[in-house]
């Protein structure tokens, strides 16, 4: 699992950054990529970093501004124009599927696949399979907003083989109960007990990518114990007062919400214009001085869940 920013600017796009748009990379899971948020100029991001749309399963919006939105229009037509499309599945906020049906109509463009469409109004499940599940809650931005958490299931213990070869044991016939962890009898008269031959458990990877929010109680829970939070830092710890004026957070803000949920890292993102690359530093070192284990995203930036 791995998460890629396509464009890590906040409101509008710089020289050096694009604006919101993130790729959750399942195609070693599952075979399909999971874009989060699409801003202006995502389909061409999606280009430069070698992802193809034919590949895509699932685009979750955490809110209707244009910084996050102006992009998804190109994204689901351009995919159109490619044969035997799958379909694909849209989750954001009450309003989505207006923009969208208005979109398609007034520019005489057309979906050649089934997109499902889920408007979210509360917290909710939005996805759950044998392998993931996803949940959103609502943040508090100047408009509704969402975040997500992402969570992979855990694979069950399997048969350690080379405990049962050291031991001499031919599981043959006996494979089955063994992996349910029972008791069984070999042919030459030892009673083992399966449990005793069970590897870990496979732990799942999780991971919560929040929207434009100030912090809250919901992200809190989201993060709770994740392997890795995407959150916003849109100013520096100086500029507390417009962050919140304009309903986002800072650097500080972003890195007490990792340490109070206990997140095992923090990527920082939606970085406001007024700051150059060369002031990455800067503002990742602040979110250091309470979350040591921050990094900051930049464009095309790949981090490993």
């Amino acid at each position: 699992m791995k998460l890629t920013f396509l464009g890590t600017s906040a409101g509008s796009p710089t020289a050096e950054r694009n604006v919101s748009s993130i790729m959750l990379d399942l195609r070693q899971e599952r075979g399909r990529l999971w874009l989060f948020d699409s801003g202006e100029a995502t389909q061409m991001q999606m280009q430069k970093a070698n992802f193809s749309l034919a590949k895509l399963e699932m685009i979750f919006l955490t809110h209707l501004h244009g910084d996050h939105l102006f992009g998804l229009p190109g994204v689901l037509t351009t995919r159109s124009l490619m044969q035997n499309q799958s379909a694909l599945t849209l989750v954001g906020p009450k309003g989505i599927k207006q923009f969208i049906q208005t979109v398609i109509e007034i520019s005489s463009s057309w979906l050649t696949y089934p997109l499902n469409i889920i408007e979210l109004e509360q917290d909710s499940l939005v996805f759950e399979d044998n392998k993931f599940r996803v949940d959103a809650k609502l943040l508090q931005h100047r408009v509704p907003c969402f975040g997500y958490r992402i969570v992979e299931k855990d694979l069950p213990a399997t048969l350690d083989i080379d405990k049962l070869k050291k031991d001499n044991i031919q599981i043959g016939s006996h494979y089955a109960h063994l992996k349910e962890g029972l008791t069984v009898t070999l042919e030459d008269g030892r009673t083992i007990n399966g449990k005793d031959y069970k590897g870990d458990i496979k732990r799942g990877k999780k991971v919560a990518i929040l929207g434009d929010t100030i912090p809250c109680q919901a992200s809190i829970d989201l993060a709770e114990n994740v392997n890795l939070l995407v959150h916003e830092a849109t100013q520096e710890q100086a500029l507390e007062a417009k962050a919140i004026e304009r309903g986002h957070s800072t650097t500080i803000h972003a890195a007490n919400i990792a340490k109070q949920a206990n997140a095992k890292r923090l990527i920082i993102t939606h970085i406001s214009p007024r700051y150059s690359i060369q002031d990455n530093q800067k503002l990742v070192n602040e979110a250091r001085s309470i979350f040591a284990n921050t990094e900051i995203a930049t464009d095309f930036a790949t981090f490993q869940v």
